[in-house]
């Protein structure tokens, strides 16, 4: 479970995946071309209820070649059993001026690690580990690069896809979409998760058209912490949690759903925090939502198109820059980002443009916390994709080559 290091700035040449595990043969239908994953077991070091022994540091050869000064770290979530898939969470850092990638390693032994989040400290970061036995796995983050697995935890859901961290540092917050539900997991002073407690699966309402029941994709902290919002593709509805940040559990306060078929993937929201953009993955559309903190309500405006003409392509995810002005859809099918002007205070999106995205197959896009560059992970090419930022217009000006990195499906700048 240790780094191995690299050098260059590739890690392989990795091509499509799918969701991990067998289960999933549903979700390789809807992918269509890509490639088929091995069946998914749970990670080796993960056991129902208990923590797996921390690891030993692992060592990490150096070079003597010098770090930009204004290189800062990313990570790389993979599929790591699909074919040309990664070994683990692969490590890179990001020159802030240019945007040049440089790979520096991967964390090994981390089992498809799909989806990535980092501590409010900055000391830790978690992964999913998307297999039939879900489970997620924490890494103590150090500055020289020797990064340590601390462990790992069920999380009693099938194909994890999503986790985020609760602002107070304590709750570990995931999402499953083989299973359709959501579970929380509390972390201990080291970072390291503990069991588990709280499991909901979403049974209710129905499953929308051509779904065969739940696909939890998304859970995340409204930005006033005062609510959990989970997202389900599989019946298209939006679910409002509170958590109970004693006991680490979950009471529903209301819900949300999307017309039939829309499938909503994730959310975002605008910085103000009133409203939230959510991207219909099923039927090609993006739809505002008013917000309110009070009763942590939903309030959907009209469906609105992705700028991609005709047919679907798959949208995956907003960003919004820190200033609230503008905002970028990454839309896979089209291999493209749209860009928005954010308008009326966050209640309304004025499509601007659409940019390609110079890969295969986009399923995340990261701002830098700097907001001066954008990342997209490109599944189908194995690649990640840099972008400059324009402050002023909010305009894309790709940042240089393609970084080659197999089967990217997640890129967090930090």
């Amino acid at each position: 479970m240790g780094i191995s290091t690299g050098t260059g700035n590739g890690f392989g040449t990795g091509r499509d995946s799918v969701k991990g595990g067998a289960a999933h043969t549903g979700r390789r239908r809807f992918l269509g071309g890509l490639g088929a994953l091995a069946a998914g077991g749970a990670l080796a070091a993960c056991s129902q209820g208990e923590e797996s022994a921390p690891r030993p540091r692992a060592r990490v050869a150096t070079t003597p070649t010098a770090r930009p000064r204004t290189a800062r770290p990313l990570f790389i979530g993979t599929y790591t059993s699909a074919e040309g898939g990664g070994s683990g969470i692969a490590t890179a850092t990001y020159d802030e001026t240019s945007g040049k990638i440089t790979g520096t390693g991967v964390v090994e032994g981390v089992g498809d690690p799909s989806y990535l989040a980092v501590h409010p400290s900055g000391r830790t970061l978690y992964a999913v580990n998307e297999r039939d036995a879900g489970a997620v796995t924490a890494v103590r983050l150090d500055e020289g690069g020797a990064h340590q697995v601390l462990g790992s935890r069920s999380t009693g859901g099938s194909a994890p896809c999503h986790l985020s961290v609760h602002p107070s540092g304590r709750w570990l917050l995931s999402a499953h979409y083989g299973s359709g539900s959501v579970a929380v997991h509390p972390l201990a002073a080291s970072g390291a998760p503990g069991e588990r407690t709280e499991l909901i699966t979403h049974a209710d309402p129905p499953p929308g058209p051509g779904q065969q029941g739940p696909h939890a994709h998304q859970i995340v902290t409204s930005p006033d912490g005062g609510h959990v919002l989970a997202v389900d593709l599989g019946n298209d509805t939006v679910y409002t949690y509170r958590l109970d940040t004693r006991a680490g559990t979950l009471a529903e306060v209301s819900r949300t759903t999307l017309r039939p078929g829309a499938g909503p993937r994730h959310l975002t929201f605008h910085p103000s925090g009133r409203h939230a953009y959510v991207a219909n993955e099923l039927d090609n559309t993006v739809v505002v939502c008013a917000y309110d903190p009070r009763t942590g309500r939903l309030r959907p405006g009209a469906p609105q198109p992705t700028g991609t003409g005709p047919g679907t392509s798959y949208p995956a995810q907003f960003v919004v820059t820190g200033d609230g002005r503008y905002a970028y859809l990454a839309n896979r099918g089209h291999n493209s980002l749209t860009r928005y002007a954010v308008e009326a205070g966050g209640s309304r999106l004025r499509p601007l443009d659409t940019v390609p995205v110079g890969g295969d197959f986009p399923r995340h896009i990261a701002l830098s916390p700097s907001g001066g560059l954008l990342f997209a992970a490109n599944q189908r090419s194995s690649t990640v994709t840099v972008f400059h930022v324009d402050r002023r217009t909010g305009g894309l000006r790709p940042a240089g080559p393609a970084f080659t990195s197999p089967v990217a499906v997640c890129a967090l700048p930090l």
